[in-house]
């Protein structure tokens, strides 16, 4: 395997030519679990600009911690735009937190799979949201999530039509252990699709 993820994926035949348009895409971690995973919930099934104006009215009506969120009356959170169901899923992660004082710290020596059940035990939070989790807020490297419709039309436009979600993590194997990276290239190749469906949930 080569050095560096950059250099892997500049000789693979799909991600290649990405990378030479866009350059080294890089993972940056978010440096809160909570508050990047509320920002996912806030992201689900709704258009980029609507989850954009939610997260910044919530934002500056609560202290997005799971104790300001929990404080915060639930007339409140409505009132920033969460749905009746969104509400509910910011409190049960916030409780959650609250419960078992979950940190990026607390998932360090975590495997990917470990993360990925911890999260998705918590109501309102399934595969697509912790695999966001995983690439944004932990910068895990190896992670393809084939749940999110940006990542599919890519592939589509990459690689080509046709394939089922199966065969596209089968397909996908090459570009193991730089899996995330080649996710961003992808996610690039329908820039025109995220950008009016941003990350779409289907859980």
């Amino acid at each position: 395997m080569s050095d560096s993820p950059h250099e892997a994926l500049r000789a693979d035949p799909d991600i290649g030519p990405l990378v030479a348009a866009h350059g080294e895409l890089t993972l940056d971690p978010a440096s809160d679990l909570f508050e990047r995973l509320v920002v996912s919930i806030l992201r689900q099934q709704v258009s980029m600009a609507s989850a954009a104006a939610t997260r910044e009215r919530l934002f500056d009506a609560v202290t997005v911690t799971p104790a300001g969120i929990r404080e915060a009356d639930d007339e409140i959170l409505r009132d920033a735009g969460l749905s009746r169901q969104k509400t509910r899923y910011v409190n049960e992660v916030a409780d959650t937190f609250l419960d078992r004082d979950y940190s990026l710290e607390t998932f360090e020596d975590a495997t990917d799979e470990e993360i990925r059940e911890a999260l998705t035990a918590i109501t309102g939070v399934g595969d697509w949201t912790a695999n966001m989790q995983l690439l944004f807020a932990f910068g895990r490297e190896d992670v393809f999530p084939v749940g999110d419709l940006g990542i599919r039309k890519g592939f589509e436009a990459v690689v080509g039509e046709g394939y089922s979600r199966a065969e596209m993590r089968e397909y996908a194997e090459r570009w193991s252990p730089y899996r995330s990276y080649a996710s961003l290239y992808l996610w690039r190749a329908s820039e025109d699709i995220a950008e009016s469906v941003a990350e779409v949930r289907e859980d």
